[in-house]
């Protein structure tokens, strides 16, 4: 009997933490990390142009955090976005780097020299018991 349960529960973590099928809205985390002083130009850049830009190419903005404890405090942007599937989400990503707008936006808030030093991103699925789905 324990056998039995212990096994049923392991198939329902599985299913609860395995990642979306294809097709099935996906969440992304990235995490940038800029040059030093240059978080304030990345967030203007975020606040004045790319979250509009995200939207236009499908990309839902989810939230956006800076980190409260340094040193990360002073060089970290963290954001979530949601798409429709990972499929819509390369693409919105290939439509997004291509467009003119943002071309612009990025050439023009990095005048004064490069602003991002590192991007990450990691793709997620929420759980069965997640309040966001």
């Amino acid at each position: 009997m324990v056998a039995l349960v212990t096994a049923v529960a392991m198939t329902n973590l599985t299913r609860s933490a395995a990642p979306a099928n294809e097709g099935e809205r996906v969440f992304e985390i990235r995490t940038y990390t800029t040059e030093p002083g240059k978080l304030p130009d990345l967030l203007k850049r975020f606040r004045d142009h790319t979250c509009q830009l995200f939207e236009k190419h499908a990309m839902i903005n989810i939230g956006y955090w800076v980190p409260t404890d340094g040193p990360r405090s002073q060089n970290t942007l963290i954001y979530i976005l949601a798409h429709k599937s990972r499929d819509t989400a390369k693409q919105s990503w290939k439509d997004f780097q291509a467009d003119p707008d943002w071309i612009n936006v990025k050439e023009a808030s990095e005048a004064n020299g490069k602003i991002v030093t590192k991007v990450e991103s990691v793709f997620a699925a929420p759980t069965d018991f997640s309040p966001i789905r």
